[in-house]
């Protein structure tokens, strides 16, 4: 059986993810999802991650690419964030 971390990378072997889509079809908290990634991201075993950042809908300001979901656009203060997407690469 396959631990959950496992399960998350098959998943994003398969194609880009965002931390919600993936706590859905993992039916865990996105806080637990965020938490996997960083560990995921660390391991060398299940190849490397890429991150397509989080961008402001409003204003289309990208943010920096890491694990984590922001809340508030720093240029516009806009609250309508895409999240960022997580993808891994043998």
């Amino acid at each position: 059986m396959k631990t959950r971390r496992e399960r998350i990378a098959e998943l994003l072997h398969n194609g880009d993810l965002s931390p919600t889509e993936i706590s859905k079809i993992m039916e865990i908290s996105v806080k637990d999802v965020l938490e996997d990634l960083r560990h995921i991201s660390k391991s060398k075993k299940f190849g490397e991650m890429r991150i397509l950042p989080a961008r402001c809908l409003k204003c289309g300001y990208v943010f920096s690419p890491e694990i984590k979901i922001p809340t508030k656009c720093p240029k516009c203060k806009s609250t309508w964030i895409q999240e960022p997407r997580f993808i891994l690469v043998k």
